[in-house]
């Protein structure tokens, strides 16, 4: 072991009894209740009533969960459904393999539909929870120092993170990038800048999100570069890597064209 390293646990889930008890379940689970109570808060800021982004979550969150499966499925069917793949492990969610973009995809798809049913605009959904969901994947991202997993290239760096094979125990060969922990880290300071911002704009018409969406995509698209795990890949470049650009012009976009004349004189809200 070397004394710069960072360590990385041997074991992942824990059994209480006949029922396994998995960190990275627990990771996101907090995160997203740490979310929920975050958006709640800046709900009733706005002008809206106390309960309600439990209310959404009770949509947002499962459909989230299938969207971010789904999004994994489409790109990295191989294990599933390619040579020698088994499509029934498609459904074993609790092996892992799920991501954030299928997630935000799907999230948003049951904001939709729960924002319908309640009769409250989207937009200021979007632009409440677009602080919390950041804080929200920073939390969910421990989980993966858990797994051993989402590791970036060999470095010599003093804080080289040390990776065990998880069937095995056994520790790898060389230190590794955290990619996690700085993934985790860039998403602490995207909340904390749309906040920030959103204090001094008062931001509307999803703004807030899109600023979001922005603030993620920058800091994903350096870090998917450092990734070492296997990956598809379209000329030679990671799926991921693509996405992230789509999504950082589009939002860049709807974030200048949606700008109004009296932004800039506006004064901050109280809220978190």
């Amino acid at each position: 072991m070397t004394l710069a390293a960072l360590p990385s646990p041997t074991t992942a889930v824990w059994h209480l009894g006949p029922i396994p008890i998995r960190a990275h379940a627990l990771c996101l689970i907090a995160g997203i209740a740490l979310a929920v109570w975050m958006t709640d808060r800046r709900l009733q800021a706005r002008g809206h009533r106390a309960g309600l982004a439990a209310d959404l979550a009770v949509w947002a969150v499962p459909i989230g969960i299938v969207g971010a499966r789904v999004y994994h499925l489409i790109t990295s069917p191989q294990a599933y459904f390619g040579e020698n793949g088994d499509p029934i492990r498609a459904l074993y969610i609790w092996e892992g393999g799920i991501s954030i973009w299928g997630a935000v995809a799907g999230g948003a798809l049951g904001t939709w539909i729960a924002a319908r049913r309640l009769g409250v605009p989207l937009s200021d959904v979007a632009d409440a929870v677009a602080p919390a969901l950041p804080v929200a994947q920073a939390v969910g991202r421990l989980g993966n120092w858990f797994n051993n997993e989402v590791y970036g290239l060999l470095t010599t760096l003093p804080w080289g993170l040390e990776i065990h094979d998880m069937s095995t125990g056994r520790l790898l060969p060389g230190l590794y990038h955290p990619v996690f922990l700085y993934e985790a880290l860039w998403n602490l300071g995207v909340a904390a800048l749309v906040w920030w911002l959103d204090r001094r704009r008062r931001f509307t018409r999803g703004r807030a999100f899109a600023l979001y969406v922005m603030g993620y995509t920058a800091g994903r698209l350096w870090i998917e570069l450092l990734r070492a795990d296997e990956a598809n890949t379209i000329f030679g470049v990671r799926v991921n890597v693509f996405t992230t650009v789509v999504l950082f012009v589009l939002a860049l976009v709807y974030f200048v064209r949606t700008r109004p004349k009296s932004e800039s004189v506006l004064a901050g809200h109280p809220g978190v």
